[in-house]
């Protein structure tokens, strides 16, 4: 009886962290800005009873080298990635950057569904703004920001340039596993419906890519990268730094400029 019971514990355990590992685990939002120290201007795109925002930042030149939509990792809001941006607004990159549902100043609750949703609603707003029309885009993912990211520019790759991996997971399912490892299985059984850049990426074939990673990374492991990458069909390009998650902009600022660029020629 003492095992039956153990077991039945174990099982309602395990549906609680499969429940919420499906959605609210993998977001950790925060509501409060850090300042930015470029300028910036703020938009906002109804969806459903919501609002998300974002924010379009320009270079000081007149016309810029490209468009690059950047969607951040699971925590914090855009105001905490903007030095991940910032060599590239300086290089003469435009960059808008959006914060899905609970994120900043958007409002509601992020879920894998709506995220996807309203990258789509976000990359067809920006796409088509008067200063963006007639510039390459570029789509860049950091870390878990690199699923919606890689399902983007597989539904969207004859409208862009050029994708961006910054220290992505394989899968929402491979990086659960990471931190639970003995419900590998069952929650790749559980996720398997959800969007994954390891499987997503198949599908971006003469779309210019750029995969960005450490062996130092103590979020995602390198292999998670590796495994994207050789999922990769050609033009790609692996671009490797020495620092922890998603700091390559710290080491490496003007290399990684030149990278990112090089993908619209």
């Amino acid at each position: 009886m003492k095992a039956k019971a153990t077991i039945a514990l174990l099982f309602v355990i395990l549906s609680q962290f499969f429940h919420a590992q499906i959605d609210d685990k993998f977001y950790q939002p925060k509501k409060e800005l850090q300042p930015i120290d470029l300028t910036y201007e703020n938009i906002s795109i109804p969806v459903d009873k919501d609002t998300i925002t974002a924010i379009f930042l320009k270079p000081n030149m007149a016309k810029p080298k490209g468009t690059i939509l950047f969607f951040h990792g699971a925590g914090g809001n855009v105001s905490t990635y903007v030095f991940m941006i910032k060599p590239l607004v300086e290089s003469g990159f435009q960059v808008a950057m959006v914060d899905f549902r609970g994120y900043g100043k958007s409002t509601g609750t992020p879920t894998h569904m709506n995220v996807a949703a309203d990258g789509q609603k976000f990359f067809d707003l920006i796409s088509q703004r008067k200063d963006v029309k007639n510039t390459k885009l570029i789509i860049y993912g950091a870390s878990l920001g690199s699923q919606i990211s890689a399902h983007l520019a597989k539904n969207n790759k004859d409208k862009i340039s050029g994708l961006v991996i910054d220290g992505g997971m394989s899968s929402f399912a491979d990086i659960a596993a990471v931190f639970a490892p003995q419900f590998k299985d069952a929650l790749a059984k559980m996720l398997a419906s959800v969007y994954s850049a390891k499987e997503d990426i198949k599908s971006t074939e003469g779309l210019p890519k750029l995969f960005i990673y450490s062996k130092n990374d103590k979020t995602v492991p390198f292999s998670q990268g590796e495994e994207i990458y050789k999922n990769a069909p050609e033009p790609k390009q692996f671009f490797e730094f020495t620092q922890d998650h998603l700091l390559v902009a710290k080491e490496k600022p003007q290399e990684m400029a030149k990278a990112i660029e090089a993908l619209l020629k």
